[in-house]
């Protein structure tokens, strides 16, 4: 897939016109109205980070790990009694884009956690870009987060601000690992391959797989292409305790956000057979949460496996709750982009957005156990 790398540049060489104009009738020479520019935008960066779908599962989480940290957060949903009442609440309708914007007045960040993503993604992010804010979402479906990348770049870049779609467990995670590990000298074969010893999905989940019947893709020859049926099926050899897998390609917004940056020449996802046969049962129960965090006893580990001619390096994540573990995933980011350092506008992965090091320092060892093998023998 062709690169399609997105330029850094200064927060204070684009702005709305609204606040020009403003700023013109006020203020004599340009000199002063950068200042009053520069204000403006250092107001929105210290302002809250709005979630949507915060009376949802994974909302709820995102929500928490916000307060963990200490940091300003505004509940806001479809519905005022299902959301978390230690925190401001604002509700706003999907299909209400005034409401929307209205709910995300003042805010610096916006994360979506309400899905499924191909129905609130491009209204919610519309409305971010419009009150000024960033936005993040967790989605996990490719065409939700292709849609993201293609139509909203430019309307990002013309509001200063930064669109990152698939932020969470699906399509972040294993963005910020591939980034670990392509060089730019050549393009590479990666493939990214998942074990959960349960999968117990969310009512949001399932809505999501009943809505979400858009073929799904690969990249071959550096390209998207639609995935060859049937799907393939292979054995993967995890560590403990999930060991020898038996696996069936699924792939999920990763094949996009890798896509989006990574000079990648074939791209394919596995997940375990078990897993997928879990959520396919109408009687798999959903999580029930084991700890004081409200997490599952869902273990998972995500293997990315890069080869570049003789080379293979492999990077892995181990952790619990893939739901849960989408929380410090976003969070880490909005509290970035709240940073007067951060300068990236338009749409782009996570990996690209930034410094991936750093960023997965921050996650590990509490929410992450991470490994990394440069010289690895092929699976």
């Amino acid at each position: 897939m062709a690169r399609r790398g997105l330029g850094r540049g200064s927060m204070r060489s684009v702005i709305h016109v609204d606040t020009v104009q403003t700023v013109l009738y006020s203020c004599k020479n340009r000199q002063v109205c950068i200042v009053q520019l520069e204000m403006n935008q250092m107001m929105n960066r210290n302002g809250s980070i709005a979630v949507y779908g915060a009376g949802g599962h994974t909302g709820r989480f995102v929500v928490q790990e916000a307060r963990r940290r200490g940091l300003p957060v505004i509940a806001v949903g479809r519905d005022a009694a299902s959301l978390p009442v230690e925190v401001e609440r604002r509700t706003a309708a999907i299909d209400d884009a005034a409401a929307l914007q209205r709910a995300f007045a003042g805010c610096s960040v916006v994360i979506n956690c309400a899905g499924p993503f191909l129905d609130t993604a491009l209204p919610v992010a519309r409305a971010a870009i419009r009150a000024g804010c960033g936005y993040i979402d967790v989605t996990a479906e490719q065409a939700s987060a292709l849609a993201c990348f293609d139509e909203l770049d430019a309307a990002a870049r013309a509001a200063g601000v930064a669109v990152i779609p698939a932020a969470g467990f699906y399509g972040g995670l294993a963005d910020l690992l591939a980034s670990t590990l392509v060089r730019d000298a050549a393009a590479a074969d990666v493939t990214v391959a998942v074990a959960l010893d349960h999968w117990w999905p969310t009512a949001g989940t399932r809505k999501t797989g009943e809505r979400n019947q858009v073929p799904r893709q690969v990249i071959e020859d550096g390209r998207l292409i639609t995935m060859p049926l049937p799907a393939r099926r292979s054995e993967w050899t995890f560590d403990a305790p999930h060991g020898v897998q038996q696996m069936v390609e699924l792939p999920f917004s990763e094949v996009i956000t890798i896509g989006r940056h990574l000079r990648v020449r074939a791209l394919r996802s596995l997940l375990a057979s078990s897993s997928l046969e879990e959520i396919r049962d109408v009687s798999t129960p959903a999580p029930l949460a084991s700890d004081e965090q409200g997490r599952s006893a869902q273990r998972f580990e995500m293997v990315v496996q890069v080869r570049e001619g003789a080379h293979v390096r492999r990077a892995a994540a181990r952790g619990r709750d893939i739901y849960a573990v989408s929380a410090p995933l976003v969070i880490e980011a909005a509290e970035r982009m709240r940073q007067s350092s951060f300068d990236r506008m338009g749409a782009m992965a996570l990996g690209e957005a930034f410094d991936v090091a750093g960023f997965l320092h921050a996650l590990a060892p509490e929410h992450l156990e991470l490994q990394f093998v440069e010289n690895a023998a092929a699976a």
